[in-house]
């Protein structure tokens, strides 16, 4: 089986305990996520079939979204609701002093990734070494915010909500805190729900529970995506059977020939009778098609 399927994960789940359903409900070997989710938080995640797995490093669009919810006043050691509470604030923010301390992180800014993550430092995961209650010193990182909002604020209760469509690499809960801190509080995320992840949305999500129902019932095609549809972002070129067969066989096509322009970079290249065939990239120096991934059989 090869193609896109995208699950709604549960919370309480690791993004690799859902690939490993997938893999026992589908009885397929073959398969891998796009983008880690924490165990507490819930929503997109694309499982890569088959071929599709070659995706996986590859994926042009990195743009995530995600609707955050946080209680202000109190931190803990993972960030989140999960860890235990390392420090309390008597501060109480107001909707208009959270809104202003908002306003300086839009567009993006350096984060420092929290200890419990996956990031290595010397040849060991973060979280192995915050387990050991030990803390390096972690190098901050430029990440992108393309839209952030408060969507609720409950001044009594001290909770809020974000909406942050960003970039790779961004920690949502790093950035409830780091809100928080710049308005004179500290804050720990309390659910995290992603909405959109690659392109894919929830409206391309099933449940685990509705995937073992439609593979016992033979009805998982029409939930399973197409390859290309993870490069729908990227131009598109297309091939004779010819040409095809040609890219198959590792030959470099001729941009000029392809009636392409030289400087697109990255293109999805179809068959006119194949479909999706592979992501490559088009050479302004050699007006050559190369760096192809193949995405059919040789």
């Amino acid at each position: 089986m090869d193609g896109i399927l995208c699950i709604d994960k549960p919370g309480d789940h690791t993004s690799f305990d859902v690939v490993a359903r997938v893999r026992g409900i589908l009885k397929q070997r073959k398969a891998g996520h796009g983008g880690t989710l924490d165990p507490m938080a819930t929503g997109v995640l694309p499982i890569f079939l088959g071929t599709a797995t070659k995706c996986c490093d590859i994926l042009p669009n990195d743009r995530k979204c995600y609707l955050a919810e946080a209680q202000l006043g109190a931190a803990t050691d993972t960030q989140d609701c999960t860890g235990t509470i390392t420090e309390r604030l008597e501060t109480r923010l107001t909707e208009k002093a959270l809104r202003e301390a908002l306003g300086a992180f839009e567009g993006g800014y350096r984060q420092q990734p929290p200890m419990y993550s996956a990031i290595q430092v010397g040849g060991q995961r973060l979280y192995d070494l915050a387990r050991q209650g030990v803390e390096v010193k972690r190098e901050k990182r430029a990440v992108l915010l393309h839209r952030l909002e408060l969507r609720a604020f409950d001044e009594e209760k001290q909770t809020f909500t974000l909406e942050v469509e960003c970039g790779k690499g961004t920690y949502v809960r790093t950035l409830c805190d780091d809100i928080a801190r710049r308005a004179g509080s500290a804050a720990y995320l309390t659910a995290l729900r992603r909405t959109m992840s690659a392109g894919f949305t929830l409206a391309d999500c099933l449940t685990l529970e509705e995937l073992t129902e439609r593979a016992a019932a033979g009805k998982i095609e029409d939930k399973l995506l197409p390859t290309g549809r993870a490069f729908g972002g990227l131009p598109r070129v297309y091939l004779s059977p010819k040409q095809a067969v040609m890219l198959r066989n590792g030959v470099k096509l001729s941009a000029e020939k392809l009636k392409c322009q030289t400087d697109a970079g990255k293109v999805a290249v179809y068959g006119w009778q194949e479909g999706f065939l592979a992501v490559a990239e088009l050479n302004p120096s050699s007006g050559l098609l190369e760096g192809v991934k193949l995405f059919c059989a040789r």
